[in-house]
């Protein structure tokens, strides 16, 4: 509904709570329901709730099907109320799909949770976050850090390259220079060779035969060096494939065996099926408590009746006080009936305490699973770098294998190359045939130092190819880092948010309530390692802080339980509309409702309304008539339901 467009709304109940049947209009702004105890007006406001969307409606007991109906604008809502079989269900079409928020933040009757989570000191910090699914935050935070590690590593890794860079391109310098020098000595070893004069008296058949078998014996020479240093290249290969395939078998034997995916999936399933349960029976039991604590709040109209008569027996009357009891029939003591009641709180928070610890068992199963797949993702990798290695060593075995052969065979063509030149020169060849093998060593030399650098000139194009990654990467880590911030934040946020919606309007409210000697009423939010579930995991809880002033002046910290219980109705309020705020309610629902405010004097009633009233652009509230009297004479009034 906009806001700029508020209209009235049109209220029609029919056999809801005590109502047989009622119309009501509600005007923008604050409505005041006026009468006293016992006219309907808690009825009616839990019709309005059931017709905006909660749950926490009841069908009148002598009828079997009830409705409410929402006129606004063009816009009809309803919801309708049936009984079959000894139970109600609820239907229709009602203003909001999930009231969730609603219920705990903008319907503000007594049993409010709210309300009396500040009186019973409740978990306020469980309440404010019930709203939000934390599970499903939490574990996108896990996938979110686990993708963030693996960025990091990437990143890492890289760095490690980079620091490795210089000395390579160092390495490439000194091998060019050694390339040249190589180069230049072999150039003038040719040019000695050529320049030597045999000076000898053979005939010119001969020459040219052992000239042949020379350039022959030079030709395979130069083959078996190429040989001999590309058997050494793949051996040192071969050696560093070996010693690969151990670190990557050691590290796939390292790996734990982590729990089956089906064995660990039924547990989270399991956990998971508890701790909706727990959450229905916990919802259950609110609403039972709700509902009690109402009916019980509409059957002080005998205590009001025995405090306005005759007599000096009030107080035995109220301590005698019997009703009659909405479940069973029965006639029953009221302080039995608040006695069950608290049981069922205690029962409650028990309940909430089990909640708790399933949440961090079941958040330890998801950091399991999430490690579970880390480790299946690595296994895999392992296993498949483990065959390319083994592939690749059988290989380059084979190479070896080949090269072996090959060498061994040029060396047996050099032996007999020797032994051909041998015998046909005379002393006057050994100078020559030293200056071949010489060149023949030069050559080799320049060969494997030319090998060398093409291998270091790959590594420094491999590590410059992942350095160029290292931006994509780190904006990558970026989105990431801003994703889990934002995770992070959203929790936080709400958090940090309601504290502090809480300490500014509860200060504004203070100010202006005027009571005695409250300085401050204002939340902490604190966190701490506690032992839950499984293990250790940090507790955040909002603790709430009194500060009084004593009659020297002096400030000291007190309890709420020390609270008149005026000061604690106003500070359930403030909770709620706390919430109210920080969970936008308003954004979807524009409706706030109050009762039980009888505790409150009437002037602090008015103040309180009124500030209200700035957020909610409908706030509905049920007043007595000497309450109502001090509101401003423009508020709407009903008095007939």
């Amino acid at each position: 509904m906009d806001t700029d467009e508020r209209q009235s709304v049109e209220v029609s109940v029919r056999n809801v709570g005590g109502i047989d049947e009622s119309a009501v209009a509600l005007e923008p702004g604050v409505t005041a329901l006026t009468g006293r105890n016992a006219t309907n007006r808690t009825s009616f406001l839990r019709a309005l709730m059931g017709g905006l969307g909660s749950d926490r409606v009841s069908l009148k007991s002598d009828a079997d099907e009830g409705e409410v109906t929402l006129q606004i604008g063009d816009e009809t809502y309803t919801r309708t109320l049936t009984r079959a079989g000894g139970a109600v269900s609820l239907g229709g079409d009602p203003y909001l799909d999930d009231a969730t928020e609603a219920d705990l933040f903008a319907f503000l009757l007594e049993a409010n949770p709210a309300r009396r989570a500040v009186s019973r000191d409740d978990d306020l910090r469980d309440l404010v976050m019930r709203p939000i699914d934390t599970d499903a935050i939490e574990s996108e935070i896990a996938r979110l850090e686990n993708e963030k590690r693996r960025i990091d590593e990437e990143i890492a890794k890289r760095d490690e390259l980079e620091r490795e860079l210089p000395d390579l391109e160092a390495r490439q310098t000194t091998l060019e220079e050694e390339i040249d020098d190589l180069r230049e000595k072999l150039a003038a070893k040719n040019e000695e060779i050529e320049g030597t004069d045999l000076d000898v008296e053979e005939t010119q058949a001969e020459k040219a035969e052992l000239e042949e078998r020379l350039d022959e014996l030079q030709s395979v020479r130069s083959q078996l060096v190429t040989v001999r240093s590309r058997l050494e290249t793949e051996r040192e290969s071969l050696e560093a494939l070996y010693e690969e395939e151990d670190e990557v078998s050691e590290e796939l034997a390292a790996l734990r065996e982590p729990k089956e995916a089906a064995e660990l999936e039924s547990e989270i399933d399991h956990l998971r099926q508890r701790k909706q349960a727990l959450d229905t029976e916990i919802t259950e039991l609110q609403s039972v408590i709700q509902f009690n604590d109402e009916m019980l709040a509409d059957r002080n109209t005998g205590i009001v009746a025995a405090v306005g008569s005759d007599g000096g027996a009030v107080t035995d009357q109220l301590l005698e006080e019997n009703v009659v009891c909405w479940t069973c029939g029965t006639e029953v003591a009221k302080d039995q009936i608040e006695q069950t009641l608290s049981h069922l709180q205690e029962h409650r928070q028990s309940k909430l305490e089990d909640r708790q610890a399933l949440t961090a068992d079941l958040d330890e199963l998801k950091s399991e699973r999430s490690e579970r797949e880390q480790l299946k993702r690595r296994r895999e990798q392992l296993e498949s770098k483990l065959a390319e290695i083994e592939a690749e060593i059988e290989t380059r075995s084979g190479q070896v294998d080949d090269l072996e052969a090959e060498r061994e065979s040029l060396e047996a063509d050099v032996t007999e190359l020797e032994t051909e030149v041998e015998s046909l020169k005379d002393s006057s060849y050994s100078d020559i045939l030293e200056l071949h093998q010489e060149a023949n060593q030069l050559e080799f030399e320049i060969g494997r130092k030319e090998r060398e650098r093409e291998q270091v000139q790959e590594k420094i194009r491999t590590i410059q190819s992942q350095l160029d990654e290292r931006e994509s990467l780190e904006e990558e880590r970026n989105g990431v880092q801003d994703e889990l911030t934002d995770q992070r934040t959203r929790i936080d946020q709400i958090e940090a948010d309601a504290v502090e919606s809480f300490n500014e309007h509860m200060a504004a409210l203070l100010a202006v309530l005027d009571y005695e000697n409250i300085d401050r009423i204002w939340l902490e939010r604190t966190e701490s390692d506690a032992p839950r579930g499984r293990g250790a995991s940090s507790a955040r809880t909002f603790d709430l802080h009194v500060v009084r002033s004593s009659e020297s002046g002096a400030a000291y910290e007190d309890t709420i339980d020390h609270l008149s219980e005026s000061e604690r109705e106003v500070t359930g309020l403030v909770f709620g509309l706390a919430g109210y705020l920080v969970h936008e309610v308003y954004e979807t629902l524009p409706f706030m409702v109050l009762d039980s405010l009888e505790a409150i004097d009437s002037g602090r009633i008015s103040t309180l309304v009124e500030y209200f009233a700035e957020y909610a652009p409908y706030l509905v509230v049920a007043l007595l008539p000497e309450d109502a009297a001090g509101l401003a004479d423009d508020h709407h009034r009903v008095t007939d339901i």
